[in-house]
């Protein structure tokens, strides 16, 4: 009994079909990377139009806010400077006089001031300082060693001033005192004036 050569026709590939196989495998990783493409497409297009315009923003808004914050501590660090000068200049001039220039000196003080205090302050110039300066040969001298300040905002400020002040009456020697006040300031068209003065 002889061998018959088996029937292999089932099993042979013909070069038709490898052809075929290779061309779908290749038509199925183009479509795979035609979808890849048109995901980075979309990718693309959300970096473009989306995420870098949103980064810009916030970065300009971030640029904003920090010049609005360099804007506001500038501003509060002149105010603190302004109110303190003026509390100091202030009290020196509301302390300072002779009998020769009492009306003159006082009354150009009574323009450093706001409010109800001014006219209280007026008062008790016109009315006491000023008669006592003429009749008694009374002078002042007041100085600022040190001033402070305890709290500022755009349109008030709080400052510790402390006053050295040396009175001559007639001619007798002259008396040292010493104080501490708080000066209480409103700005008012631009300007710093004294609303408040009290002893502390």
């Amino acid at each position: 009994m002889t061998d018959q050569p088996e029937d292999t026709a089932e099993s042979t590939v013909t070069p038709a079909q490898t052809i075929a196989v290779h061309a779908e495998a290749l038509d199925s990783e183009v479509d795979d990377d035609a979808t890849a493409g048109e995901s980075t497409g979309r990718w693309r297009r959300m970096l473009v139009y989306g995420v870098l315009p949103t980064l810009a923003l916030l970065m300009a808004l971030g640029a904003g806010y920090l010049k609005w914050q360099s804007g506001v501590a500038h501003e509060s660090v002149l105010a603190r400077t302004q109110s303190v000068q003026t509390a100091t200049e202030s009290a020196i001039a509301m302390l300072s006089y002779t009998p020769d220039t009492a009306e003159r000196d006082l009354g150009a003080a009574r323009d450093r001031l706001t409010g109800p205090f001014r006219d209280s302050y007026s008062s008790l110039v016109h009315d006491v300082v000023i008669p006592g300066a003429l009749q008694k040969g009374v002078s002042a001298v007041a100085t600022v060693p040190a001033a402070a300040s305890v709290s500022t905002t755009e349109n008030r400020a709080v400052v510790i001033v402390f006053v050295d002040q040396t009175t001559t009456i007639g001619n007798q020697p002259p008396t040292d005192t010493a104080s501490s006040v708080k000066v209480t300031l409103d700005k008012v068209d631009s300007r710093w004036l004294i609303s408040d003065f009290t002893p502390v």
